[in-house]
């Protein structure tokens, strides 16, 4: 489990990125790199980065189920992922 704090600042981080998507998509259409810099750092989307939504985990999160690869795995086993099987050759 991610720390608390981790999981906090990144949920700072999407509402941030939110609130300033439009003004930072006007100053890059108008070339105002001066003002685009005044504006927060972490309101760029490039500072996000994708965490496992049960357990906050940052490293080997699977996009296409939103989850790290220890969750998936423990739901894949217990049947709660539809169309997902272990797989035995």
């Amino acid at each position: 489990m991610a720390r608390k704090s981790l999981i906090a600042r990144q949920a700072k981080r999407v509402a941030l990125v939110t609130k300033y998507s439009e003004k930072r998509k006007e100053l890059k259409a108008a070339h105002d790199y001066a003002a685009l810099a005044k504006l927060p750092r972490d309101s760029s989307a490039t500072r996000l980065h994708n965490r496992c939504n049960i357990t906050g985990r940052a490293r080997s999160y699977y996009r296409k189920f939103g989850v790290s690869r220890l969750v998936f795995r423990e739901l894949a086993l217990q049947g709660k992922i539809p169309g997902v099987i272990k797989s035995s050759w």
